[in-house]
């Protein structure tokens, strides 16, 4: 190939045979073929590098690792071979929908102030597609608060600059195996506002084999380890210890055992909100992080209620005054309330 594409994209290949054909064709259809794929396997025992080769596509260079060193490994080494003014993110087993690419470009053309841009994003379970279940839509200063509670955006679906990120080293840490992409987000925020399109233009395929069901305990420990960190560089010793909650709760969507657990968990995130707040947001961004500190807390007490764990009184008593009774809908609390209360039965 002569010249620099515009999109370098970084994938990491193990054993991609079943979908990763798939996967490839939706890079083929793209509106903006000016990309190039640069796949690493990773010791694949399947026929993954024969099926990438076999395309015929000299767009996509495959390099074959000597040694099984995992997905950071791999993409570590397939951003360092990359060429494109902008990189990629792309697993072997999600799709990308024909405008991402050219929308994509044309957005950060468009914003230099702007580092990354996501895209909104679908789920496929078993070939059918879903309404993503992250937070939509997504404005910079929502994907700032955001990133410090969770990880809000899909890796799948964003597009950053090559040059901010060529100033990362590493590119992606391995001490924060299943959880780098997050841990990138927050070192290329250094560079950069990061955005969202809010078109769906990706889909992520849910399925039993992926690293997010595969390596649940290893993504736990490391995303603590990486909130921890953020929230202690932000607020120092007045940081609040709540990571493995926010891990546990948030992200793992576990239920809350009682009063107690949650009453921490919000006074933590108050401290977080407080010190958002300090840094002069606009109302709106404001308003929006309110409302979701909001619907976090009736999910969450639903969630709680609904497993028996936690009387419905219980969690209605124990609402600040940030969770709004609008943000509740009553006959589903009464309903989960009922639920609750004949599983605790049953216990």
């Amino acid at each position: 190939m002569s010249g620099a594409p515009i999109v370098s994209v970084v994938m990491a290949t193990y054993n991609g045979v079943p979908l990763l054909p798939e996967t490839i064709a939706s890079l083929q259809a793209q509106s903006l073929s000016d990309w190039e794929l640069v796949a690493v396997d990773d010791c694949s025992r399947d026929e993954t590098v024969a099926v990438l080769r076999g395309f015929g596509d000299p767009r996509i260079r495959v390099i074959e690792s000597a040694v099984n060193g995992g997905p950071v490994v791999a993409r570590n080494r397939a951003f360092a071979e990359a060429r494109g003014r902008y990189i990629a993110g792309l697993d072997q087993d999600d799709l990308c929908l024909p405008e991402r690419f050219a929308r994509q470009v044309a957005w950060l053309d468009a914003n230099p102030d702007a580092v990354l841009i996501s895209t909104a994003t679908d789920c496929l379970v078993d070939g059918k597609r879903r309404p993503g279940q992250w937070i939509r839509p997504l404005t910079p200063g929502l994907i700032d608060w955001l990133m410090l509670v969770q990880n809000p955006l899909v890796w799948s679906s964003v597009l950053f600059r090559a040059d901010a990120a060529r100033r990362l080293d590493p590119f992606e840490r391995p001490d924060c195996r299943y959880v780098e992409d997050f841990d990138l987000y927050h070192r290329l925020r250094t560079f950069g506002r990061i955005d969202q399109i809010d078109v769906v233009l990706t889909l992520y395929r849910q399925h039993a084999g992926g690293a997010s069901q595969v390596f649940n305990g290893t993504m736990t420990d490391h995303a603590e380890m990486l909130l921890h960190e953020r929230h202690r560089t932000l607020l120092g010793a007045g940081a609040p210890d709540i990571a493995a909650l926010l891990v546990r709760h948030v992200m793992g969507k576990a239920p809350i055992s009682d009063r107690a657990v949650l009453h921490r968990l919000f006074d933590g995130i108050a401290v977080l909100r407080a010190h958002f707040a300090a840094q002069a947001p606009e109302a709106a961004t404001l308003a929006r992080v309110d409302r979701e500190i909001s619907r976090l807390w009736w999910r969450l007490c639903r969630a709680g209620v609904r497993s028996g764990s936690m009387p419905l009184h219980h969690a209605i008593a124990a609402r600040p005054a940030t969770a709004a009774l609008g943000d509740a809908r009553l006959t589903d609390l009464l309903t989960s309330g009922v639920i609750g209360a004949v599983r605790a039965l049953r216990w």
